[in-house]
């Protein structure tokens, strides 16, 4: 037996007059179905891990040094800006959530997930930079499951990022290759 589908919208006169309702709200009607509270603190956290990469991959272009360098410092440069826009859209969201993005550099390292570490030399950098990834990846895959259908928006962002995050690690990983002229897990 078939199963029968409610109307897409149910009363458009209710669904505007709710709209009015409850205006300091903002973007969070009563259909939200998450924990606005808990995806502010999950999105704060995803802010301090997101600006944790943008000082360590910022001092890695500016401190990498060796006749091979241009191209890496290039790299670390390149996924410093596109860190910092994920920075920016994540504030942005935390915003539209009504919340407060917490920028204060007191405790960012105990909010982020990844850690700064500046390593030794060329290939101790790409290695702290795929490590800081692969740990942003399994942060966000958890966050993308967590908010499921319950935030679609806050998913989709995360999920955004989560690509960009994955591809950050692809080019760490081939700039290792290169640099060690073999995959680390290879034996």
């Amino acid at each position: 037996m078939a199963e029968v589908q409610q109307p897409f919208l149910t009363d458009i006169t209710e669904i505007r007059r709710r709209a009015r309702e409850h205006l300091e709200e903002g973007a969070i009607t009563e259909d939200y179905e998450g924990d606005v509270n808990a995806t502010i603190k999950l999105l704060n956290d995803a802010l301090a891990t997101e600006i944790v990469c943008v000082l360590r991959y910022t001092y890695h272009y500016i401190a990498a040094v060796g006749i091979q360098s241009e191209s890496v410092k290039d790299e670390f440069g390149e996924h410093a800006r596109e860190e910092q826009q994920h920075a920016l859209r994540i504030a942005e969201r935390i915003n539209q959530l009504g919340g407060k993005a917490d920028f204060n550099p007191e405790g960012l390292l105990s909010r982020s997930a990844s850690q700064y570490a500046e390593g030794q030399n060329l290939v101790d950098m790409i290695k702290e930079n795929l490590i800081a990834e692969r740990i942003a990846i399994q942060t966000y895959q958890e966050m993308v499951r967590y908010f499921a259908n319950h935030d679609p928006t806050t998913r989709r962002m995360m999920e955004d990022i989560l690509a960009k995050e994955e591809e950050h690690a692809n080019d760490m990983h081939d700039l290792l290759v290169a640099h060690q002229g073999k995959p680390p897990l290879q034996s």
